[in-house]
């Protein structure tokens, strides 16, 4: 079966900084916790507060489950983490292993 990446790209808001890497922290904790998913972020060299964030799912059906496991917990720090990004929004993209 394929991996399957799925990436957030965006910038935020820089007053935001401080309070966006403590929820990002807190994502990461919650998403590690159910252990079904990698989730990484990172921030682009050169870029200050323009952010990555790398979901890597085993498998189709796994990336497909993504948004059945978010509880309200992980919910609300999401929308948070929506709460900083600047005017240039979110991109995202998703990518399949090849086989």
């Amino acid at each position: 079966m394929p991996k399957v990446m799925f990436t957030i790209s965006y910038g935020i808001k820089p007053e935001t900084r401080d309070r966006y890497l403590q929820v990002v922290r807190d994502l990461r904790t919650k998403y590690e916790a159910q252990g079904r998913t990698s989730y990484s972020v990172f921030e682009a060299k050169g870029k200050k507060g323009h952010f990555t964030e790398i979901f890597l799912s085993n498998s189709m059906a796994e990336f497909d489950a993504l948004e059945d496991l978010q509880d309200e917990h992980i919910e609300g720090l999401v929308q948070q983490l929506q709460e900083f990004v600047d005017k240039g929004g979110m991109k995202y993209s998703t990518l399949v292993e090849v086989e």
